[in-house]
């Protein structure tokens, strides 16, 4: 089977990302995260983000969501978020767990992205004592059906959340394919959210993801939470040294480039040389295609990884290390279904 489109996490570890890791290697240093290498690869962040903010790095995207709203909401509480977002549907309710029973509201919204009168709806609901109420607002960029939130698209989501008083959490798993695709890194913050997590996994890193917390109140005793969590490595700079790598050789916004120029040059194929058609708008490195289960079983067995999602359509995932051969190679296999 090859896992070329599998996902972006089938992908290896970028050359940039190595680097960083086998220079973080030499000598000693600091533990904890309390070492040089940590606190530039912090520094590349905030650079990126135009914004202070404390930063913490992590051992996986699920555990930065999942403490990150965590922060945002007490237990008696929820979050609302797009029904497809992979804190409803990809994290074995981690959220709960780390959050001690903070809920989960899901909202519809097309290819990915909330409808704002769906939220507003949420937002107007009568609050009473038997049923979570929210508090939190989750976003994700570049959506979970690869297509790419606007300034204007969150302003509209994110201000009336920040009317309530409420507190907004941004996934970024692949914000760097966001970024590829025009994205305006320095807007975040201005947008009024509280909590991002800044993906590196998906981007060519290793595991590691960064909790960027430009609301610092939220990081008292961030440590402590942490700790308690298993998120805290006492080899901290082999979290942040990968990403560091990515960050400070510009691999982190090429390699996304490059996987959304892989996701165009796919779903151009699929329209104009197969008989299938395209779910959603290919705005980052996904390409989502209607194709039938035998079609699919087909292609599967033809040695192609592919899944289909949940609005049963197929997905391909291209990351930094997608090859044009490896693009055309799929797309005769897809013509030939």
């Amino acid at each position: 089977m090859r896992y070329d489109f599998g996902s972006d996490n089938t992908a290896g570890m970028a050359p940039a990302a190595l680097r960083g890791l086998v220079e973080a290697n030499a000598d000693y240093a600091r533990a904890y995260g309390a070492d040089d290498i940590t606190a530039r690869a912090a520094d590349q962040i905030r650079s990126r983000l135009d914004a202070d903010a404390e930063i913490r790095f992590v051992f996986s995207g699920t555990a930065a969501n999942a403490i990150a709203l965590s922060m945002l909401a007490y237990p008696h509480e929820a979050v609302l978020a797009h029904h497809a977002a992979h804190v409803c549907t990809d994290e074995t309710g981690a959220p709960g767990f780390f959050g001690q029973g903070v809920g989960l509201i899901g909202l519809p919204g097309l290819s990915g992205k909330i409808s704002a009168r769906a939220l507003e709806a949420a937002l107007d609901e009568p609050e009473v004592g038997h049923r979570q109420p929210p508090a939190v607002l989750s976003l994700t960029q570049s959506t979970e059906y690869g297509t790419v939130y606007t300034e204007e698209e969150l302003r509209h989501l994110i201000e009336p959340v920040k009317e309530r008083g409420y507190g907004v959490h941004l996934d970024g798993a692949r914000l760097a394919n966001a970024a590829a695709a025009g994205f305006d890194l320095t807007r975040i913050a201005r947008l009024g959210v509280d909590v991002l997590v800044f993906g590196g996994a998906k981007a060519g890193g290793l595991c590691t993801e960064a909790i960027v917390m430009f609301d610092k109140s939220l990081a008292r005793r961030i440590d402590n939470r942490l700790k308690q969590a298993g998120q805290m490595a006492s080899k901290g700079r082999f979290l942040a040294a990968p990403l560091l790598g990515l960050l400070e050789s510009h691999a982190w916004e090429d390699g996304a480039a490059h996987a959304n120029l892989m996701a165009r040059r796919l779903a151009a194929g699929i329209a104009s040389r197969t008989a299938f058609t395209l779910a959603h708008p290919v705005e980052a490195n996904a390409v989502f295609v209607r194709m039938p289960a035998t079609a699919h079983a087909a292609l599967n067995a033809a040695g192609w990884a592919c899944y289909r999602f949940d609005d049963g359509s197929v997905r391909f995932v291209c990351s930094w290390a997608t090859t044009e051969g490896a693009v055309d190679e799929v797309l005769e296999a897809i013509a030939c279904l």
